[in-house]
């Protein structure tokens, strides 16, 4: 997983390399989890953009996520949903609580 910071919007995105499976998304936890305290950004965009796979534990890992930057004053975004992850998003319902954002302006 590749972070960026950008001090003036206190924007935290986490770009995720990894499929997402049971084996992964620890390791993504832990580390997003330590990126959050490190930064306390206001907002946290998660980065699909090379997730080829994700299963039902990357769900978890983003409602986690979700209540963990909430918890904090911030808020969690999402971004570059590939066509597989977005269907796995639409089908739980996780999109009502999480927007989809554009990351153009950031070249990310």
């Amino acid at each position: 997983m590749e972070t960026k910071f950008f001090e003036k919007d206190k924007l935290l995105v986490l770009k995720i390399t990894d499929e997402i499976d049971d084996y992964s998304v620890q390791k993504i936890r832990r580390r997003a989890d330590n990126e959050i305290e490190r930064y306390m950004p206001k907002r946290v965009v998660f980065d699909f953009d090379s997730v080829t796979f994700m299963d039902s534990a990357g769900i978890g890992l983003i409602i986690g996520r979700y209540k963990f930057t909430n918890m904090l004053g911030g808020s969690l975004e999402v971004a570059n949903l590939t066509q597989s992850v977005k269907k796995i998003f639409e089908m739980s319902g996780i999109l009502k609580l999480i927007p989809i954002v554009s990351l153009d302006e950031y070249k990310v």
